[in-house]
């Protein structure tokens, strides 16, 4: 059995998908890009501060599906330019510095709404 997790605290999703599936004792996101869920705009083309917005946006989709950031046990960095992965770890690093989850981190020549990172995570429950 699967549900589906749902909050305006994060974007809206643009396709055919969902904000995050609880499946059994598990959370799988959405990625997450730098769309301020308030405002529907995109976050400046900085790579601090669209780390900052896509993990504050993870945040929310877990909490609705009542966990925290430290439920993560893996996470996927999908970034525009590798040249930015300094720049991305070092915010990531702020909010996964206890019992730090797996993670892959990958370049892709392009993201939706050419952003510079969108991340997506699995999650733990309870």
């Amino acid at each position: 059995m699967k549900n589906v997790v749902k909050t305006n605290r994060a974007p809206e999703p643009v396709g055919p998908y969902n904000q995050a599936i609880i499946a059994g004792d598990f959370v799988f996101t959405a990625g997450q890009i730098a769309i301020n869920p308030e405002s529907g705009e995109l976050e400046p083309a900085d790579i601090r501060k669209q780390t900052e917005r896509v993990i504050k946006n993870l945040e929310a989709v877990l909490q609705e599906a009542g966990c925290e950031l430290k439920n993560v046990v893996k996470t996927t960095v999908f970034l525009k330019d590798m040249n930015d992965f300094a720049s991305m770890n070092e915010v990531y690093a702020r909010y996964f510095a206890q019992e730090s989850p797996a993670r892959s981190a990958v370049q892709v020549s392009r993201l939706p709404k050419d952003v510079l990172v969108e991340i997506e995570c699995v999650a733990v429950t309870g």
